[in-house]
């Protein structure tokens, strides 16, 4: 009986198959980076101040500004207050000039904000003054989407196969992105960027199985990390989307409607042959593995296809296997610190890049281009170094940006704060040397990356508040 490792080898580690696959899942990477990131460029801060039109009745002939001065107590640096208001009096226009008001409240009616401003999620759901933490409840819904997506979609693409999840994800990612764009209400809003980001962990964690099932161990963290910077080019694409883009609902279209020619490649899709192996599908396992071979210009003898047979299915694990051996047990702990490290760091900058007191957009723009020489140089150090010694490196290279960024005056931060998490975040999503079987308490480490999303929620939130 032969293993499809063995067959593997003959098809080639790393031939035009493979290349061809990695480069038909580079692709949905691109929609990844937009969905992770788009919101940012969605809530861009305006000068807003409460609706105080009711003065209009009593002075309908009051100038803007007549009416604000009237109507709107200043801060201690003499700007009208943004979240509050004089309250309303049943007085004529004379008796409030004479006396003016005095008694506050919180906005009743409503803002105003700038009528040149292109529509954003700011201006269309009021997310200022105290309905300004929604902006922060939507990104940790999304974050719990990503969550919910890590722990769905992995066991599904074990029950039902790599590529129907990889399809179902991303129509979904693209019918909800689209729906976004026309949502009513701001609670659909969330409701929506939820289930985009189960889709967005679909994506990533099913792709990344599909490439390492079908790549050769020296070639996989090459092929992982090419994936990759092709997230970061993502990055640099939204920064120029959302800089000639200003309409968030336009935005959001732009951004997510391209994932439908994902769909052209149904056909040419294939399925994990290491999978179908497993659930004892012999006979399409056959056909890709030698339509594999046929692109690759191989040939697989016939004697070791036909030994091909079913492995033996090891008894279906569950995450408390990984505590039950002291072994399993470390590592897993030890991952997934490590994924909420990174992940806090990570997203807690990337997150906040409105924060920075630069140009969003160059920032935005930087963040993605210095990620793509970090990732680069992660290919390098991984065959040089090793995975555990790589990791420690970039981690303890982080940490002291970071440490160091404290030091340094806020208006100088930001090409520290560009370098801080450049490759650190990435070491952890490399992939094991050799695939594990679906069921396998091994493979349920495949769930440390839940470490991962639960340092989302903390570092979706904005730091002002």
């Amino acid at each position: 009986m032969s293993d499809v490792g063995e067959i593997l080898k003959t098809v080639g580690d790393f031939g035009p198959f493979q290349k061809w696959l990695v480069l038909l899942t580079l692709f949905p990477c691109l929609s990844v980076a937009f969905h992770q990131f788009c919101q940012l460029f969605m809530v861009a801060q305006v000068p807003h101040h409460c609706n105080t039109s009711w003065i209009r009745a009593v002075g309908p002939n009051l100038t803007e500004e007549e009416q604000l001065n009237l109507t709107l107590p200043r801060d201690a640096d003499g700007a009208y207050e943004q979240c509050s208001m004089y309250s309303p009096v049943d007085w004529d226009l004379n008796s409030i000039v004479a006396y003016g008001l005095n008694a506050t409240e919180k906005c009743s009616s409503g803002w105003v904000y700038p009528s040149a401003q292109p529509p954003s999620l700011l201006t269309e759901f009021d997310l200022v003054c105290d309905r300004k933490e929604l902006n922060d409840i939507s990104q940790s819904v999304y974050m719990v989407g990503l969550f919910l997506g890590s722990m769905i979609f992995g066991p599904l693409s074990d029950r039902i196969g790599r590529r129907p999840v990889i399809l179902v994800s991303v129509f979904l990612q693209g019918l909800f992105g689209v729906g976004i764009a026309l949502v009513p209400h701001f609670y659909v809003y969330m409701a929506f960027r939820c289930v985009v980001g189960a889709s967005v962990s679909g994506i990533t964690m099913t792709t990344l199985a599909l490439a390492t099932e079908w790549i050769g161990v020296s070639s996989r963290p090459k092929a992982v990390l090419i994936s990759h910077c092709c997230f970061a080019i993502g990055q640099m694409i939204l920064a120029g989307l959302s800089y000639g883009i200003r309409n968030w609902r336009l935005l959001e279209i732009a951004g997510s409607a391209p994932i439908f020619a994902f769909f052209f490649s149904i056909q040419v899709l294939p399925e994990s042959a290491r999978w179908l192996v497993t659930k004892g599908r012999i006979e399409e396992a056959k056909k890709v593995l030698q339509k594999a071979a046929s692109v690759n210009k191989r040939t697989i003898p016939p004697e070791l296809l036909e030994q091909l047979k079913p492995e033996k299915q090891s008894k279906s694990g569950s995450t408390l296997d990984l505590f039950r051996k002291k072994h399993l047990r470390k590592v897993t702990l030890i991952m997934s610190c490590t994924w909420f490290v990174n992940s806090l760091v990570y997203y807690g900058l990337s997150l906040n890049v409105t924060n920075f007191g630069l140009d969003i957009y160059l920032t935005q723009l930087a963040f993605g281009a210095v990620e793509i020489p970090a990732r680069v140089g992660c290919i390098f150090m991984l065959q040089w170094f090793g995975r555990k010694k790589t990791q420690t490196v970039l981690l303890l290279l982080s940490g002291l940006v970071c440490l160091i960024i404290t030091g340094i005056p806020e208006d100088r931060r930001g090409a520290m704060l560009d370098v801080g998490p450049g490759g650190g975040d990435r070491g952890p999503t490399v992939p094991p040397p050799e695939p594990v079987p679906p069921g396998h308490p091994h493979g349920r480490l495949r769930e440390c990356p839940c470490g991962g999303r639960a340092a989302l929620h903390p570092a979706a939130r904005d730091p002002r508040h």
